[in-house]
């Protein structure tokens, strides 16, 4: 029996790091936030490597009716909707992931914002939160992979001792 303490404890392991990987990227997660941030209406230039994963994150208290467009740079760059990332908090600020940068050249691009709701809106460009190895998909796989070993385990462990106890029974 105590197989299955190794297999549960495996199992809260698993769990335990998913968790924490999932709390991470909601907490400000190391290189998301935003490093260069500006006003609606205000152009600013930002330095893109698509290796990085840049996105575009907006700091409000509101619901905010915005258009971006990004231009310059060496080689073609688009922005592109993201649904679902999460939060991310950096100090006081509480910064919301909603496009990213489709940018096929490292370079140098001109980034505009503009809003039309009277609210202070700040906005940033910063990484994006799919790009961090603690995401959303890697803590569901790493907590379902732990749930999935402690059952697993248990079939085995318990199948094992129920063939144990007949060749018992039938040697006996």
């Amino acid at each position: 029996m105590w197989w299955l303490g190794v297999v549960w404890g495996v199992a809260a392991v698993c769990l335990i790091a998913a968790a924490v990987l999932l709390a991470g990227v909601g907490a400000g997660a190391s290189g998301l936030a935003p490093v260069k941030t500006f006003a609606s209406g205000e152009s600013v230039t930002v330095p893109i490597d698509p290796a990085d994963r840049p996105a575009v994150y907006i700091a409000s208290d509101t619901a905010v009716n915005y258009a971006c467009e990004i231009s310059g740079g060496p080689g073609p760059a688009r922005l592109a909707r993201t649904a679902d990332a999460p939060e991310v908090t950096e100090g006081e600020t509480v910064w919301q992931q909603f496009l990213v940068i489709n940018a096929s050249v490292k370079g140098d691009y001109r980034l505009t914002c503009v809003d039309q709701e009277q609210a202070p809106v700040r906005y940033g460009v910063g990484r994006d939160a799919a790009s961090v190895g603690g995401g959303t998909g890697t803590s569901l796989l790493i907590g379902g992979a732990g749930l999935l070993a402690g059952f697993i385990g248990t079939v085995v462990v318990l199948a094992g001792r129920a063939a144990s106890r007949k060749r018992l029974a039938v040697g006996g």
